[in-house]
């Protein structure tokens, strides 16, 4: 099966604009490079904070996939949904970022990217849910066509980078795998312990790269998957985060369907074994490993 082709280059979302965007406000952020997703301050920081790599998104086959967890922040629209699942309607919370959480021993088991925290009429805490947010890591070089764009926008919004090595790709599995399944095992086991919900924001082109996740209906659930996409509004030329999907499930069997693994078929190791061993034959070369007969009496 042929892989997709590539878009002309990768670039969807540069400081929060599409790159054919030519208005005057999206000119501005990009003179200043700064960040309309409610980051900690005004200026994009990814990456480098003197030279920030203002990539939001990046084209991904037919679709796009967000490569900034900043970029979730829209509107706040995450809190607003996870909120929703973690209390009942009229709850008084607030959000709280970059939350340190540490294990009985008082390491660190990581950050948590926002807990949501109930309070009452006193301001004293109720309640709490975590929320994490997981953008897709990248492969390839994604600051050269950046770079690139940034010297001369109205020139270079149309350039061809399919041709260039290192063109950028989503790196779904390494994303899902070294990013995600590790803080659910670590920041996600300590919640789990106190009984405590934990909801995760993520592109809908992510959660499709996942293995299916076992539902439950939502009362029974203590773990929610936010999902959502970037809807193009054609009249402003920006492009919306929009909640696609919400999935509900017992925190253990999400894990458990993260990180076990699906077996391929036995016989085609075996062959796979079988050609490595008859190309070592034919070169005439004994096995690596010894065998009994190889190891001398004492």
């Amino acid at each position: 099966m042929s892989e997709p082709r590539l878009p002309r280059h990768p670039l969807a979302e540069v400081f929060g604009f599409p790159v054919d965007n030519f208005s005057e406000r999206a000119k501005r952020y990009r003179q200043h490079r700064l960040c309309p997703y409610n980051n900690k301050v005004p200026s994009c920081t990814k990456d480098k904070a003197r030279s920030p790599l203002g990539v939001c998104s990046i084209f991904a086959g037919e679709g796009l996939a967000i490569t900034c967890p900043i970029r979730f922040r829209q509107e706040w629209l995450i809190a607003e949904d996870a909120a929703a699942f973690f209390f009942p309607p009229t709850t008084r919370w607030t959000s709280l970022t970059e939350v340190r959480l540490n294990d009985a021993e008082g390491k660190s088991a990581g950050n948590i990217d926002i807990v949501l925290v109930a309070y009452d009429e006193r301001g004293q805490i109720v309640d709490f849910g975590a929320l994490e947010v997981q953008a897709v890591y990248i492969s390839g070089n994604i600051r050269r066509p950046f770079e690139f764009y940034v010297k001369n926008p109205e020139a270079h919004y149309a350039m061809d980078w399919s041709g260039h090595r290192y063109y950028p790709r989503p790196d779904y599995l390494s994303s899902s795998r070294k990013r995600l399944a590790p803080q659910l095992i670590y920041k996600g086991g300590i919640l789990n312990a106190w009984h405590k919900k934990m909801a995760v924001a993520l592109h809908r082109g992510f959660y499709e790269a996942m293995p299916e996740l076992p539902e439950v209906p939502r009362e029974a659930a203590n773990m929610a998957w936010l999902v959502y996409d970037l809807v193009l509004d054609e009249e402003q030329n920006v492009y919306r985060l929009t909640l696609w999907r919400k999935i509900y499930t017992q925190f253990q069997a999400a894990l458990a369907a993260m990180t076990t693994p699906r077996p391929g078929a036995l016989a085609d190791f075996i062959g796979y074994l079988q050609g490595k061993l008859d190309a070592q034959l034919d070169k005439g070369t004994a096995p690596e490993a010894p065998t009994l007969a190889d190891i001398p009496e004492m």
